[in-house]
C-alpha cells in the first residue's frame, strides 16, 4: 500500500490545530467557525457573530449603522461638507492587514490582487469621492493603536494621508484587523489573550474617535486560519480566538446602547459621542481544508513559509471577501459603490 506521508502529516496537523484546547484527546471536539457555530458553544462560549448566537445584528444596531452610512459624505480638508471633497476608508492593523489591503511590499503601488488593487479595477466602486488608504503596517499589533497618542496615528497622518492631500477629518470609515504577537493564554482562562483583545479594541475605537472626529463606521475582522503556523507568532487556537475578541467588543457596544451598561473590559462605547459605531466586516477564519458552510477553506499554499502570513493567494482571498462585503453590505453600498443604496 502506498502512503502519502506528507498529506497524512498535514491532515494530522490540521486536525490537531482545530480541537478544543484543554480537553482530553478522547473528548476533543472540532472547532467550528463562529458563523457556523451559531447558538452552539466553544469551551462554553456561545458562537455566532452577534448576540444570541446569530450572524445578523440586532435591529436597533442595524438601523444605527444605516444612519451612519448615510452620513458619509464628501468633506474638504477642514471637515466641512463640500461637493468637491472626499471621504476616506482607512485600514488599521498589522502585517497581515496591510498585505491583504494593499500588498505594497516594495513600497510601490498596491498589488492588483490586493483589496485596493481589486477595488481600483472595479467600475462599480465609487472612484470619484471615495479614497481608500492603507494605514496598516508590519509589526503594528493591537497595543500600538490603542491610544490616540500612539505614533501610528502620526505616521498615518504624515505619510499616508498628507501625500494624497487628505486630512484626518476626511477619514469616515475604518477596517480594523489587529492581534497580538506571541499570545500565551487561551480561553477559557480569565486572563486569556482574547479578553486582552477586547480591552485593546475598545481602546482603539475610542482612539479612532479622537483622531478622526468625522469617523462614522468601523468594521472589524479577526485573524485568518493559524493551523499551519510554524512559529509562535500567532498560531491556533489564538488565531481562532481573536474572533471572540471581536465578537465581544461589538457585543459590548450593542449591550451598552440597549441599556445594559458599560462592559468592564471594553469600556464606554457609546456611539453617540465616545466611539464610532462598530460591526463585523468579513469573518475570515475557516478550519483549514474543512469547508465552511459558504465553502471557504485555507490551504497551506495560501500562506508563506511561516504558515502565518498570507501568500499571494491568501491575500487575494481576503481582498475578494473585503471587496464583496463593501459592495453588498446594506451599511456600505451607498458610499462604496456608484448608485448603491443602504438600508
Amino acid at each position: 500500500m502506498i502512503v502519502n506521508v506528507r498529506g497524512f502529516l498535514a491532515m494530522l496537523t490540521a486536525v490537531a490545530a482545530t480541537t478544543v484546547v484543554g480537553l482530553p484527546d478522547a473528548v476533543a471536539a472540532t472547532v467550528l467557525p463562529l458563523n457556523d457555530l451559531g447558538s452552539g458553544s466553544y469551551l462554553g462560549f456561545q458562537g455566532g457573530l452577534y448576540p444570541a448566537g446569530r450572524n445578523t445584528m440586532p435591529d436597533t444596531h442595524r438601523t444605527a449603522g444605516v444612519t451612519r452610512a448615510l452620513r458619509v459624505r464628501p468633506l474638504d480638508s477642514a471637515g466641512t461638507p463640500s461637493a468637491g471633497g472626499r471621504y476616506v476608508l482607512l485600514s488599521i492593523g498589522m502585517s497581515n492587514t496591510t498585505q491583504e489591503f494593499c500588498s505594497a511590499d516594495t513600497g510601490g503601488p498596491c498589488a492588483p490582487y490586493s483589496f485596493i488593487g481589486q477595488a481600483a479595477a472595479d467600475p462599480q466602486v465609487n472612484h470619484d469621492k471615495l479614497v481608500i488608504v492603507d494605514g496598516a503596517a508590519g509589526g503594528q499589533t493591537a497595543g500600538t493603536w490603542d491610544a490616540p497618542t500612539d505614533a501610528n496615528y502620526d505616521r498615518v497622518r504624515d505619510t499616508r494621508l498628507a501625500p494624497l492631500g487628505l486630512t484626518e477629518r476626511q477619514v469616515q470609515i475604518a477596517w480594523v484587523k489587529v492581534a497580538n504577537a506571541q499570545p500565551s493564554v487561551s480561553l477559557p482562562a480569565a486572563n486569556a489573550d482574547a479578553y486582552q483583545l477586547v480591552t485593546q479594541q475598545g481602546n482603539i475605537l475610542r482612539a479612532l474617535r479622537k483622531r478622526y472626529p468625522n469617523l462614522q463606521q468601523v468594521f472589524f475582522s479577526s485573524r485568518i486560519y493559524g493551523g499551519y503556523a510554524t512559529t509562535s507568532l500567532n498560531p491556533e487556537p489564538y488565531a481562532y480566538e481573536t474572533g471572540f475578541g471581536v465578537k465581544w467588543v461589538i457585543q459590548a457596544q450593542v449591550t451598552q446602547m440597549s441599556g445594559g451598561g458599560i462592559d468592564p473590559r471594553a469600556g464606554n462605547l457609546d456611539y453617540n459621542g465616545t466611539a464610532p459605531w462598530a460591526a463585523w466586516g468579513p469573518y475570515l477564519w475557516a478550519d483549514g481544508l474543512q469547508p465552511r458552510s459558504d465553502g471557504l477553506t485555507w490551504q497551506r499554499s495560501d500562506f508563506g513559509t511561516d504558515g502565518t502570513h498570507p501568500a499571494m493567494s491568501g491575500r487575494q482571498k481576503v481582498a475578494s471577501m473585503l471587496l464583496r462585503f463593501f459592495k453588498t453590505s446594506p451599511h456600505t453600498a451607498c458610499w462604496f459603490t456608484v448608485g448603491g443604496t443602504c438600508g
